[in-house]
């Protein structure tokens, strides 16, 4: 957990590049009143559940995974299996859904969903429900 506040309404979870986007969408939403809280889930093998579910559970239950290439196998399907038994626990997935292709790392992060403005439109829109 690398950023956290007893405030956060939403854990957020990243990796890699998808990470920093999480923590500029942090900052940003911040300037909203809007904390949320961010792991680093830097491996996906061994998972370490109990820290996702016990964030999840302080957040309301809410976790958005965000991650660089196609939901299949990844970050987001780890959490999901992770935090299966937990019937008050939604997790919401933003991935890598077209066929990659070159370009400019900002560009592609926002062509595919997975860029800091995506996580807070998330964001948004779970507050909203």
């Amino acid at each position: 957990v690398i950023r956290q506040s007893v405030n956060d309404k939403i854990t957020v979870v990243g990796a890699g590049i998808t990470l920093h986007e999480a923590l500029a969408a942090a900052d940003d939403l911040s300037k909203q009143d809007i904390s949320i809280r961010v792991i680093d889930l830097f491996t996906i093998k061994p998972l370490d559940a109990a820290t996702i579910i016990s964030n999840a559970k302080a957040t309301g239950g809410q976790i958005i995974t965000v991650e660089d290439h196609y939901p299949e196998g990844g970050i987001g399907e780890a959490v999901c299996a992770a935090v299966s038994v937990e019937p008050d626990i939604v997790v919401h997935q933003l991935a890598v859904s077209g066929v990659p292709r070159s370009g400019k790392p900002s560009d592609l992060l926002d062509m595919f969903g997975i860029s800091s403005k995506h996580i807070i439109l998330a964001v948004e829109r779970i507050l909203m429900q």
